[in-house]
């Protein structure tokens, strides 16, 4: 449709300057809608009301209009989005432009309205509703990132105040190419823009660096109105997106999969703690060669590696440490100024730092179980320190050889008794995610300390049954926090508040298994 054909009347909504996150609110009725907006309002006072959640939005207008008469500090935004662009109300269109209309009567200073609606409605209904409200046209890819220059310039044929674009991300590289867009775009054009799905939670945050006006939040985890949309509270206090800016140096951790990863709760911790201007963010990626892209072209600081790329990103690397070429595994990367990209190995101190707080290291007898990649973590940093190790894994030929190549022993089963531990570690995920797995029976728990890698859950069964034979314990909290500790140090030149994150990580496991207790109600 040509420009020529839309009345170019002037928007009444001239905002002055907008919060950088909206909050989205939905649910299946209008009181269960506004009392979520109460209790969100004084933190979160951009509110997007999804009306097309509602059986009957024109009906519930008028709690609407009572709510924000009461609320005059709360922008709003109203949304009645069609089934057929990907919202939820089966209405006509005149219905749509009707509901949209009446909300601005009911006080909301923007209306959303979708492109494909927008193309189907006479140009003087649209020119009618954007001279009584401030209009977003707004644009939703459900299926992935494709052509967004060329959606734009569909979209600049209609007048409006705002332009949304929102695709998904099936790939990291879906989020540089949004990235770009609005960098190129936002100088010409009040945008908003984001990608959708697990794999596009990093455009949430960096959009409004590379020019979104804003992004948008959910309420809770339970209430998001879009695929892998971030709480306004993580948005806020976990990534401090209202401080993120051009001079904002981007971290993450990449691996496959991510969303339950706790790193980005400690790292941002750090961050927050010693006012490193960054943000570390969740990479979810399926591919090397995704991540790789996603590096270079955001660019990215620093990165955490982990599962399932600890090996696979070797070739990848410049250059390494050389714990990382004796282990074989690297989990932290740094993107040097010249581009190139540097590996570390930093599970060695996780390992270490904890030990050396309760017992001198040298010439300590030292059992590990398994021979994975953190157990070479462990016997690799033990035997640099002058322990004395034997390894003990499910499959022996692995375990002799981890023995052969850090001159350390293996040792069965059986055999267990006959030597006095002074540390048993358990570098195995037995435990992991379910509190009665142990790797050793209770009777073959015998030594000074006992340290479990695992850390969710906090307390696993070998540190019950520990604790209760008056054994010294390291839970997996403090290797973990210990390894993201050196992390920060390499990659920031700071010390790390290792205190601080170790009191996040504890509040979010405690909050998760809190969560699944409730779950299972």
């Amino acid at each position: 449709m040509a420009l020529a054909s839309w009345s170019t009347v002037a928007p009444r909504f001239l905002p002055q300057r907008l919060p950088r996150v909206c909050l989205a609110v939905s649910g299946d009725s209008i009181e269960n809608i506004l009392g979520t907006a109460e209790s969100m309002a004084r933190d979160n006072p951009f509110i997007e009301f999804r009306l097309d959640y509602l059986k009957q939005p024109l009906a519930a207008l008028s709690k609407l209009h009572r709510f924000l008469e009461t609320h005059q500090y709360v922008t709003a935004i109203a949304t009645c989005r069609r089934a057929e662009s990907g919202g939820k109300f089966k209405g006509s269109l005149a219905a749509q432009l009707e509901v949209l209309s009446k909300a601005h009567g009911a006080g909301c200073q923007l209306v959303d309205l979708e492109l494909q609606s927008a193309l189907k409605s006479k140009p003087e209904a649209i020119a009618r509703l954007r001279s009584r409200a401030g209009l977003i046209l707004s644009f939703h890819d459900f299926r992935g990132t494709r052509n967004l220059d060329d959606t734009l310039e569909k979209m600049l044929e209609i007048p409006a105040d705002f332009y949304k674009v929102v695709s998904t991300a099936t790939t990291l590289a879906d989020n540089v190419a949004m990235m770009k867009f609005l960098q190129a775009q936002s100088g010409g054009h009040a945008l908003i823009g984001l990608c959708m799905g697990e794999q596009g939670v990093i455009s949430r945050v960096l959009s409004v660096r590379a020019g979104s006006v804003f992004t948008f939040g959910a309420a809770s985890a339970e209430l998001k109105t879009a695929p892998g949309q971030i709480t306004t509270l993580d948005l806020r206090s976990i990534y401090r997106v209202d401080q993120v800016d051009t001079a904002t140096r981007v971290y993450g951790v990449a691996g496959d999969p991510i969303g339950h990863s706790l790193s980005p709760v400690i790292m941002n911790t750090a961050l927050r703690r010693e006012n490193v201007n960054g943000v570390y963010l969740p990479l979810h990626a399926k591919t090397l060669k995704d991540l790789i892209h996603c590096v270079r072209e955001i660019p990215l600081h620093g990165l955490s590696i982990t599962m399932p790329y600890k090996q696979a990103i070797l070739p990848y690397l410049d250059n390494t440490d050389a714990h990382t070429a004796k282990i074989g595994a690297c989990n932290t990367v740094v993107r040097g100024q010249e581009g190139k990209l540097y590996g570390f190995n930093t599970d060695i101190a996780g390992v270490l730092r904890p030990l050396e707080q309760r017992l001198a290291i040298e010439k300590a007898k030292v059992l590990v179980l398994g021979a994975g990649g953190a157990a070479r973590a462990a016997v690799f940093g033990l035997k640099e320190r002058g322990a004395e190790v034997w390894i003990l894994n499910r499959t022996s030929a692995k375990a002799q050889k981890l023995a052969r190549q850090a001159k350390a022993r293996t040792i069965k089963r059986a055999d267990l008794r006959k030597i006095g531990f002074d540390v048993i570690i358990n570098a195995t995920p037995v435990g992991m995610g379910n509190a009665g797995d142990c790797p050793l029976k209770d009777a073959e728990i015998q030594a000074r300390v006992v340290f479990d890698m695992v850390y969710d859950p906090v307390e696993t069964h070998l540190l019950q049954v520990s604790r209760a034979k008056g054994i010294a314990v390291i839970p997996g909290v403090e290797m973990f926090v210990q390894q993201a500790a050196r992390q920060f140090e390499i990659w920031t030149g700071k010390p790390a508040p290792a205190g601080d994150m170790l009191r996040a990580v504890t509040i979010a496991l405690q909050e998760r298994a809190a969560g699944l207790k409730q779950s299972k109600v």
